[in-house]
């Protein structure tokens, strides 16, 4: 019998603790500055309801109609059950990289507890001759060549890590200019990263990072070791927490000289970007990421409700929360921002950005600028963290759910869970000692880039779509969720599955593949082939797990081509759909009258 959540808000607090993450604080209200502030609410919402609440609710519904993971919950059609195996590779990549962001957050952390901050001084053994603690920028006025994070070509929109390469030269100063170094760029690189010459050049491990990752993996371990009924308790924390700091951080940000200005700098409208493609592009991008589309983590979660559970009525909640988180998420980041553009003198465009240059280099500087520094530096750096460890462990909790679905009866039983999670754990513990080696980032960088890009994502939500509309049947899925909420949801949502959805996935896949440019590292460093190469290794890992298996499957079956296609799409219903479909399964289970009784039609067991 397959374990369920003790109560239904377990399965609410753990999807808000792993779709809404790092990506709804950093990335979105850069993004909703960057495309005409006020005026990127209308294509955000537009593209909410006609691609993320869809394919948020179909990966929710499939979980719970089939109680299966990410990888056999697709039994309802086997000829793709690549699907499932392509998100199993997306996500554990994601649970592989995503995990440092919580790394370098707990090194912060660790180091907010001292004052003066370690990095707001000068004359420490990693600043280098030309590191000066001036914030006030003398010359505000001169035209300085700054990198925007748009340029960076990063597409990951869960994880949004888009300003990673220009991390060294955001924010210029004249003094910067000039040869000068920021102390708090010095930590960042000298300290944190020990940043080397390039992917070529991995170093030496830094012993102390090494600790942090462990620790990490500790926490995650013990968050999910016991399956939902551990994970349903510690997602209440790190679920809600997040939201007091949220809280308190615009309760003070607002009493800061400048918060006002930085707010109305955010949500200023300018109508005509409405026409620039890009915005768009970018509203699309960022909803499949910060929805967690594709990973299959989703469809664990789903697994665990009971069967008349209203996951309807859930996916719409869930919506609103995440993007609601967004949107909120944009005052509290514009205030400060507003108070350091203020403090130092400079239009607040110099100082906006997204990504690890909003966390680790625009955050860390302003709190230098505020009184009781080390009392926001912790409360901010102790928030990002929790906010990324629920996504973490619950992407983990997703795919060991898939392996243990995976595995056949035979060995269901006698294998412990605590053993599998282990396993997973230190796995990626041991792929992860390469990001933090001096040339960590870059392998940090190739990962982001290529295994969870916005094009590997989307190819995944085009063929959900498309296997759940026109393979199974948008009207024979519909029905199965009225048998399990006692009603028909709109008719809208069987449109977006067929029609509209996989032509908004195939547009914006276009579009990155279109003005895809190859890897590099801020302006001077430009990967080398073979780690161009690794990297679409990386993104192809997924990818054809989809048409491989498929021509896999139809060359290993006997017939014509109709009977292959006939026997490997019938579904393979599992012993709970006895009940809840007694009369559907007579009819496809048992053989007609006349045949051997050993004779099925259907590749269909209960």
């Amino acid at each position: 019998e397959r374990e369920t959540w003790a109560r239904q808000m377990d399965f609410i607090m753990s999807c808000v603790g792993f779709a809404v993450g790092l990506g709804n604080v950093w990335r979105f209200p850069y993004l909703c500055y960057k495309n005409g502030g006020g005026v990127f609410l209308i294509p955000y919402t537009l593209i909410v309801f006609i691609g993320g609440v869809p394919v948020f609710f179909l990966e929710i519904a499939l979980g719970q109609f089939m109680k299966q993971g990410g990888v056999s919950a697709w039994n309802i059609a086997p000829l793709f059950k690549g699907l499932g195996l392509a998100s199993m590779v997306i996500v554990f990549f994601c649970n592989t990289y995503y995990i440092m962001i919580l790394v370098w957050g707990l090194y912060y952390l660790l180091h907010s507890f001292s004052s003066p901050l370690p990095w707001a001084t000068c004359g420490n053994a990693w600043n280098s001759a030309n590191c000066t603690q001036s914030f006030r920028d003398p010359c505000a006025n001169r035209s300085l060549p700054l990198l925007s994070s748009s340029s960076a070509p990063s597409l990951n929109l869960s994880l949004s890590l888009s300003s990673t390469p220009s991390l060294s030269l955001l924010n210029l100063s004249c003094e910067e200019a000039e040869g000068q170094r920021s102390p708090i760029i010095e930590f960042w690189e000298h300290k944190v990263l020990r940043l080397s010459g390039g992917l070529e050049e991995p170093g030496r491990v830094n012993g102390e990072m090494t600790l942090c990752l462990l620790a990490t993996w500790v926490i995650v371990y013990f968050c999910i070791w016991k399956g939902v009924k551990s994970t349903g308790k510690v997602v209440y924390f790190t679920a809600l927490f997040p939201y007091l700091v949220l809280v308190v951080l615009l309760a003070h940000g607002v009493t800061l000289p400048g918060a006002l200005d930085g707010i109305v700098y955010y949500l200023r409208p300018d109508w005509s970007k409405l026409a620039e493609p890009q915005v768009w592009i970018d509203a699309g991008t960022q909803i499949f990421f910060s929805y967690a589309i594709g990973l299959g983590a989703l469809t664990a979660l789903g697994s665990y409700n009971r069967f008349h559970n209203n996951c309807y009525q859930d996916a719409y909640v869930l919506a609103l929360i995440n993007s609601g988180t967004s949107f909120f998420s944009g005052f509290v980041v514009f205030s400060v921002l507003g108070f350091m553009a203020a403090e130092q003198g400079v239009d607040i465009a110099r100082v906006a950005e997204s990504g690890p240059g909003l966390a680790f280099i625009a955050y860390p500087k302003a709190v230098t600028l505020m009184p009781m520094a080390p009392l926001w530096a912790a409360l901010f750096f102790f928030m990002l963290l929790v906010l990324g460890l629920d996504s973490q462990f619950v992407g983990v909790e997703g795919f060991i759910t898939g392996v243990m679905d995976m595995l056949p009866d035979s060995l269901a039983g006698s294998v412990r869970r605590e053993v599998v999670v282990a396993i997973c754990c230190l796995t990626c513990f041991i792929i992860d000692l390469s990001m933090v080696t001096e040339g960590g980032m870059y392998v940090f960088q190739l990962f982001d880039y290529y295994s969870a890009s916005g094009i590997t994502l989307l190819w995944q939500a085009f063929w959900e779509c498309v296997v759940v509309a026109w393979v199974y049947g948008a009207d024979r899925f519909m029905d199965d969720i009225a048998r399990m909420i006692g009603y028909r949801p709109l008719p809208f949502m069987k449109w977006c599955w067929a029609y509209i959805t996989p032509c908004l996935c195939v547009g914006i896949f276009l579009f990155h593949v279109v003005n895809y440019q190859p890897l590099s590292f801020g302006t001077a460093y430009v990967y080398p082939r073979w780690g161009e190469a690794l990297g679409w290794a990386l993104a192809l890992a997924s990818m054809l797990c989809i048409p491989v298996s498929v021509a896999y499957k139809l060359l290993r079956c006997k017939g014509s081509f109709t009977e292959r296609w006939q026997h490997l799409t019938a579904p393979v219903w599992g012993r709970h759909h006895v009940e809840y479909l007694a009369s559907e399964s007579e009819a496809k289970l048992l053989p007609p009258q006349g045949q051997d009784k050993t004779t099925l039609l259907f590749e269909s067991v209960i």
